[in-house]
């Protein structure tokens, strides 16, 4: 029996169902594969044609963009909630990204593989517990000193209290200061809770220190088949666009290790010559900040060279203190207008203002190491997703990936593996 014809159709555009036997479709689908009408829609439902064409693109556009806010909100509050894990890892990725270049030059230069991660790791012991050696050292051989300086700064402080300006009377400034320290007192229970959190804090430390090392030591033994797992989580049909980013990004991170710690270098030894020709204590502890400073564009290079003319401030007066603050003005010129264009654009193609932005953002999510990361993770990211963008991947042969015989993490015996079909 043939269905009824529709009002407006013809018999020849009568529909006719699926012969019996076959897969029958939905019955829309079915009716929506007959012919269509003059100034009728077919594919929306009816609400949907009333609206224009924009409207719906935006509405569809805007609903995705809630699902990837929503996922890119919880990966972040997850990277939050793990930061005592996640923040050490990265700490070991940036490490391991200026020690494998090292530790293959060994190996190339016929050292074994073990000799050499080895002397990695002790390498970069020395390197940071050297610098934080002299610096201990130098400020506990100058403590009599600078408490002799502080207690002369004190008082020059309380002379122009009462002499300058703001003429304050002893009774006046001793108020104050007895004021202050009754305050200390009566909220001394703020500060043995904060001695508590002091001590979790260095515990914390301590595991993150730890876990750094083993990770940066795992980095170097095996951090090829560590990549070549995370590969294969994905889709295969994905694996080569996302195997050739990663190295990429690996590169970029690699070069951006290597010259941030030449800029950093030199901005060290700069402001501590600038120092130490000033006569100013603590120049090797300067020295240290600076260098540690720098590795957080703009921020860092601004709050360590303002700690240094506050020192010479306190200990030399407001003259040394202005030409300490010529030096710092000096190298902060020199590294923004021709280290950073020369050195650090090759690098890593990021403009300036992402830079900024990128630096601003990570401070306001996680602080000092969200201050640390943005830059790199930035620099990492826009390389990748030019890279994937470029479609340079599709020449690529669809590798699968297998890890090597022996691989660190693969720790299931061949013999209690499920045999194959």
């Amino acid at each position: 029996m043939r269905p009824p014809r529709l009002a407006g159709m013809a018999d020849s555009e009568t529909p006719v169902p699926p012969p019996a036997g076959e897969n029958r479709a939905p019955a829309r689908s079915w009716f929506l594969r007959r012919r269509q009408l003059p100034g009728e829609s077919l594919d929306l439902e009816p609400v949907d044609a009333s609206l224009p064409r924009g409207v719906r693109l935006a509405g569809a556009w805007s609903w995705r963009l809630l699902v990837i806010g929503a996922v890119i909100a919880v990966v972040v509050f997850l990277i939050v909630q793990l930061r005592l894990i996640v923040i050490p890892v990265l700490i070991a990725v940036l490490l391991a990204a200026l020690l494998v270049p090292f530790k293959d030059v060994l190996h190339r230069h016929g050292w074994p593989r073990w000799l050499a991660i080895v002397a990695a790791l002790v390498a970069l012991v020395v390197v940071v517990g050297g610098l934080l050696y002299l610096a201990i050292w130098q400020v506990s051989r100058e403590s009599h000193e600078l408490q002799t300086q502080s207690i002369a700064a004190y008082d020059q402080f309380r002379s122009w209290l009462t002499t300058g300006p703001l003429g304050l009377s002893e009774d006046q400034i001793n108020g104050t200061f007895q004021a202050i320290w009754t305050s200390i007192q009566e909220d001394s229970q703020v500060f043995i809770s904060g001695a508590l959190s002091l001590g979790s804090t260095v515990g914390h430390v301590l595991a993150g220190a730890l876990l750094t090392i083993f990770s940066v030591l795992f980095i170097l033994i095996d951090g090829k088949s560590i990549w070549g797992w995370i590969v294969r989580i994905f889709p295969r049909n994905a694996r080569a666009a996302l195997d050739g980013a990663g190295q990429a990004g690996w590169l970029t991170l690699r070069n951006f290790a290597k010259v941030q710690i030449l800029v950093a270098s030199i901005d060290a030894l700069g402001i501590g010559l600038g120092a130490f020709f000033l006569g100013l204590p603590l120049v090797i502890p300067i020295g240290v900040l600076v260098f540690l400073g720098s590795f957080i564009p703009i921020v860092g290079a601004v709050v360590t060279g303002a700690l240094a003319v506050f020192i010479a401030l306190v200990f030399k007066g407001w003259v040394f203190a202005l030409i300490m603050l010529g030096v710092v003005l000096l190298v902060q010129q020199v590294e923004g207008h021709v280290l950073q264009p020369l050195i650090m654009g090759t690098a890593v193609k990021v403009h300036p203002l992402a830079v900024v932005l990128a630096v601003a953002g990570g401070s306001l999510l996680a602080g000092i190491p969200g201050a640390l990361f943005a830059v790199p993770f930035v620099a990492v990211l826009n390389v990748m997703v030019h890279y994937i963008s470029s479609g340079a991947w599709r020449g690529r042969a669809q590798e699968a990936f297998s890890p090597p015989a022996g691989a660190i993490w693969e720790t299931v015996p061949r013999a209690v593996r499920r045999p194959r079909a």
